[in-house]
């Protein structure tokens, strides 16, 4: 294996563990500052990765993501994947900060990737695509803050639609609770053990390219432009 594509798989799998190690902690780090102290407690706004690592989420899709396109004889895929959840007792986030402060904790991963993706772009564009001149650091510094902009798109993007566990769900269930329509939040309460069911057939039919790549490249090609 070339030293290019250690690089390009060491990029990746740093600006993975940047992206999702941070979508975790800041859902726990805006719950403690409405009084939920349990992600603090129990360790979990700690930037050690260790501390995040789901043995699916973290290794086992984002590897199949990756190297699977490899095996069938093509480029490699893209990276895609999650952390543990961070713990949070949204009752005390709500008796704090009603409904909307639990909006918040649902919406702060978000926002985290996709002002990650918006600053990465800002650096990528500022920087010049590596040649054989630059050294092994700027190659690595290079394709670490492509796969920032990407990966952070891509999570951005999962994580607002609507499947039962993620952030987007969580998001539409605290909405609907507070203006009442219980129904909805009752729907998402139910289906929760079909989330991760849900998020693999996507990733692995063409509804891929109409509910993920698609937005995915175009947030890319106004952030590049």
């Amino acid at each position: 294996m070339e030293s290019i594509d250690l690089l390009k798989i060491l990029a990746a799998v740093l600006s993975l563990i940047v992206a999702i190690v941070g979508h975790e902690i800041m859902h726990g780090w805006v719950a403690y500052m409405y009084g939920d102290t349990t992600a603090k407690n129990a360790g979990r706004l700690s930037i050690n990765p260790i501390s995040h690592i789901d043995l699916i989420g973290t290794i086992i899709v984002p590897a199949t993501m990756y190297f699977l396109p490899i095996l069938l004889g093509g480029e490699s895929g893209f990276l895609f994947g999650w952390a543990k959840p961070v713990p949070i007792n949204m009752a005390t986030v709500i008796r704090r900060a009603g409904y909307n402060g639990a909006m918040q904790v649902d919406l702060a991963g978000i926002v985290y990737n996709f002002t990650l993706a918006v600053l990465a772009s800002i650096v990528i564009v500022m920087m010049s695509q590596p040649n054989t001149s630059d050294s092994l650091f700027y190659v690595l510094t290079y394709l670490f803050v492509f796969q920032l902009l990407i990966i952070n798109v891509v999570l951005g993007v999962f994580n607002l639609l609507p499947i039962p566990q993620f952030d987007g769900a969580h998001f539409l269930m605290h909405l609907s609770l507070k203006y009442k329509i219980n129904s909805i939040a009752e729907f998402f309460y139910k289906n929760e053990r079909y989330g991760i069911i849900i998020v693999l057939i996507i990733l692995m039919t063409p509804l891929k390219n109409y509910l993920l790549l698609l937005p995915v490249q175009t947030i890319l090609s106004l952030l590049l432009s």
